[in-house]
């Protein structure tokens, strides 16, 4: 669940006619989050290819032409727009989000409380979940509210499974009212030592991200065919990294849990068990 990877990347589980589109706009989002995380790039160079990309990003929307500096994103991405009219703000609230990406990690700015936290989720993961439910054709509301839980999900699963990465980039995603609740300091989520404050406060976000997953898992079984399968699979994924973050006392800053071949078994089982 590095990245976007989490994103379904035109899987043999996707419909074969979306591929197309989704690969376009995984392409489209994974080459941004590179410009925000990836090499030795000062951060204003990172906000001024941000601004590039969606500089571009508005170019094909209107019709124009890009600049050439992306063309394996663009000319893939130019006619995908057209032939389903994907709404472009959801492409642009995910560049918003790789900006405050960039943004905090130059400023050492924290979240100061769990709602600003989840605010950020509505830019960095719920836009996929809806892009893609655009896709398949759902636009009713309660579809677009049980994909942006389970989107925030697993935008708060990744969180917590690179814990100790993203405070080593010097990104601290634990709001500061939280840590304060728990008396955790950043040392703690800097350390390979164990820390039994550090590990309540991670068991509470786990519990949040579980309880978000759970509400919006419905929506995997009304989603028809090969589509509903894949998002069952998401699901399961996403719930089964908690559970590995369980099993190592939550203490992910110092353990990287990671899927492997031996869960696939159990999430296919769970996924099917998912209908009952």
């Amino acid at each position: 669940m590095d990245h976007y990877e989490n994103f379904p990347v035109a899987s043999w589980l996707c419909p074969p006619r979306l591929r197309p589109a989704i690969a376009a706009i995984y392409r489209f989002a994974r080459n941004a989050d590179d410009i925000a995380d990836e090499g030795q790039a000062e951060p204003q160079q990172r906000l001024a290819d941000l601004a590039a990309l969606r500089a571009d990003l508005r170019a094909i929307a209107s019709g124009l032409p890009h600049s050439g500096r992306w063309p394996q994103i663009f000319d893939a991405l130019q006619p995908i727009l057209r032939q389903f009219a994907l709404p472009t703000a959801l492409l642009e609230q995910l560049l918003d989000a790789f900006e405050q990406d960039v943004r905090y990690s130059d400023s050492g700015e924290r979240y100061p409380v769990d709602a600003e936290l989840l605010d950020y989720c509505t830019r960095s993961a719920n836009p996929v979940g809806r892009l893609l439910l655009h896709l398949y054709g759902f636009h009713d509301a309660h579809s677009l509210a049980q994909s942006d839980q389970i989107c925030s999900a697993l935008q708060l699963i990744n969180f917590w499974q690179d814990l100790g990465p993203d405070m080593r980039r010097g990104r601290c995603y634990p709001s500061l009212q939280a840590m304060q609740q728990h008396a955790v300091q950043e040392r703690d989520l800097l350390s390979d030592q164990p820390c039994l404050a550090a590990a309540r406060m991670v068991a509470m976000y786990v519990d949040q991200a579980r309880r978000m997953m759970h509400q919006g898992a419905p929506l995997a079984l009304r989603i028809p065919g090969r589509a509903g399968w894949e998002l069952r699979l998401v699901v399961q994924g996403g719930l089964r990294i908690l559970d590995k973050i369980e099993c190592i006392g939550y203490q992910s800053w110092h353990t990287r849990v990671r899927l492997n071949a031996l869960d696939a078994p159990l999430m296919l089982w769970r996924a099917w068990r998912m209908g009952w």
